[in-house]
């Protein structure tokens, strides 16, 4: 048995259950100083302990130690974490926050008993879509015609909408645009022309980011080539497993991770490109996720080691020559699982300032989560609600003409935003900035 193994067992006997419970000396950790608590989105909004990161803790400390039992009320709690890691990246204790909370809901949903209906909504959604490439694309064929057909409009323009539960109303308006153009694109997709390689790198290419991000692939591709890359999108290649490891399906998230593991390292790889904030950190714990298996443990590290977010891949290497200017106001959102559970906030800002002409305005709270948290604008819309009128301000007193992030939920959520308080401008990824900076400069003459 591993060390692993043995410590969750001990933790198990002393009251909370099950392989994927929190471990007791995680929970520990927690010294009460509530530096934490500033950063908490919840807590900000509703100021009561146990909607902040320390008062979840000591729950499941109390439940670890078999002190109280799990019941609907403790899991109510921890169910309004929005699980951004932001007290994660303060706590001076090194808490694995997220980690600890992932296992937490991946308990509670084995064990099925206290489960809400919306995790188990979300397990079986995620498996019957996401988990599944081919009916991932059914599932934006038919989006596109409800797009296409004019209904959507037509329901938005109508009072109906209004009449919608408050779920399926957001859900509505958090439909993403569906491109007539998917990227769909596999193999060896961009190399250099003129010269050899510096880098062989895969792209993940995620599950819906094709079909309503198709052309933020497509400026990261070019990115890469200017640079030196050839890019390469392994056609096997599954979805990475984050909802599903916020959802608490670490056992499906497992699968897949597997999957994913053995058709990256087969491309012989100097790295993985991610351009999805929530991906790339889900990927990046891969050899924390699969630890404990003899055979994937070693490979699953070796495979994090690989990934990167496009930014920091970016970033690292010197920007090529020909960027020209995009005279435009920016401000920039900190996607969570970039600044707080990956730690890269500098790089994206670094790549925005390096292109001429371009003022970045920072908004008063960049890495307060907007609201998205994976599918949390769709099981919590009050709440997400609360958090993107307070990021709507914020934009709003910037000035800014481009909201600029690098993630799809953030995009999809801020999006929402500014279609809902009526504010002009729009959203971009980072990389769609620096691609339309490399094209303004090869029209210049």
């Amino acid at each position: 048995m591993t060390r692993a193994r043995a410590r969750k067992t001990t933790v198990a006997q002393e009251g909370s259950g099950g392989p994927d419970a929190p471990g007791l000396r995680d929970l520990l950790h927690c010294v009460h100083c509530g530096l934490c608590l500033a950063h908490c989105p919840t807590y900000i909004e509703l100021g009561l302990e146990t909607e902040s990161p320390r008062g979840r803790l000591h729950l499941m400390r109390a439940v670890s130690q078999g002190r109280i039992p799990v019941s609907q009320n403790v899991v109510r709690h921890l169910d309004l974490c929005l699980q951004c890691r932001n007290c994660q990246a303060a706590c001076p204790s090194g808490i694995r926050y997220g980690q600890i909370m992932e296992e937490a809901r991946a308990e509670i949903l084995r064990d099925g008993r206290h489960a809400p209906a919306s995790w188990l909504a979300s397990r079986l959604v995620l498996r019957l879509f996401f988990s599944r490439p081919e009916r991932v694309r059914y599932l934006m064929t038919a989006l596109g015609l409800y797009e296409r057909s004019g209904f959507q409009g037509l329901l938005r323009r109508s009072p109906l909408l209004n009449l919608l539960p408050g779920p399926w109303r957001n859900l509505e308006q958090l439909v993403p645009r569906v491109s007539a153009r998917p990227f769909l694109a596999r193999g060896i997709v961009g190399s250099p022309t003129h010269d050899p390689p510096r880098f062989r790198v895969a792209l993940l290419s995620g599950c819906m980011m094709p079909y309503i991000f198709g052309h933020v692939h497509e400026a990261t591709v070019r990115l890469l080539v200017r640079h030196g890359c050839e890019v390469v999108v392994p056609p096997e290649q599954v979805c990475c497993g984050a909802l599903h490891l916020h959802s608490g399906d670490r056992q499906e998230a497992r699968r897949l991770a597997r999957h994913n593991v053995d058709v990256f390292l087969a491309e012989k790889v100097d790295a993985i490109i991610v351009n999805v904030a929530g991906c790339g950190a889900a990927m990046k714990e891969y050899g924390e996720l699969l630890k404990d298996d003899p055979r994937y443990g070693e490979r699953a590290s070796r495979f994090s080691a690989l990934a990167k977010d496009v930014n920091e891949f970016l970033a690292a290497l010197p920007l090529s020559d020909g960027l020209g200017p995009l005279r435009q106001v920016v401000t920039y959102q900190d996607p969570c699982h970039l600044a707080h559970a990956q730690g890269i906030k500098a790089q994206p800002r670094a790549l925005l300032q390096a292109i001429p002409g371009l003022e970045l305005v920072e908004m008063s709270h960049p890495d307060q989560c907007c609201g998205s948290g994976g599918i949390y604008n769709l099981t919590h819309p009050q709440m997400a609600q609360r958090l993107l009128r307070r990021k709507m301000l914020e934009v709003a007193a910037t000035g800014a003409q481009v909201v600029a992030t690098a993630n799809a939920g953030c995009a999809l959520q801020l999006e929402a935003g500014l279609r809902r308080y009526g504010l002009s401008g729009r959203v971009a990824h980072v990389v769609e900035l620096l691609d339309e900076a490399y094209r303004t400069g090869a029209k210049t003459p």
